[in-house]
């Protein structure tokens, strides 16, 4: 059985290929990522949001980063949880990200 904290890290890794396709720039480089929660047994959760209610991205952000995490090894189940607290602000982006912007 994979370690917790490891499963969260290669998760963090894979979920840079989620490429927001409005913005150009991977979800975890935008801040949308808010959380990675690993138990024992691979059931993951993610919380996450988009850049504001409504986004037109929103369906395809959520499916893709469940399609995503589902693919990581040792993965057994995921729930994408959508939040908008805190509300989500470019300052939240890694500071090479918010450079192009």
């Amino acid at each position: 059985m994979p370690d917790p904290g490891d499963l969260a890290a290669r998760i963090d890794n894979r979920l840079r290929m989620v490429i927001d396709p409005e913005l150009g720039e991977n979800v975890v480089d935008l801040g949308l990522i808010y959380g990675i929660i690993v138990q024992q047994g691979g059931a993951v959760r993610v919380t996450m949001t988009t850049t504001m209610k409504g986004c037109p991205a929103t369906a395809v952000l959520k499916d893709a980063v469940a399609g995503c995490v589902g693919d990581v090894e040792g993965v057994t189940s995921v729930d994408v949880d959508l939040v908008y607290d805190p509300p989500w602000t470019p300052d939240m982006m890694v500071a090479e990200t918010a450079l192009r912007f």
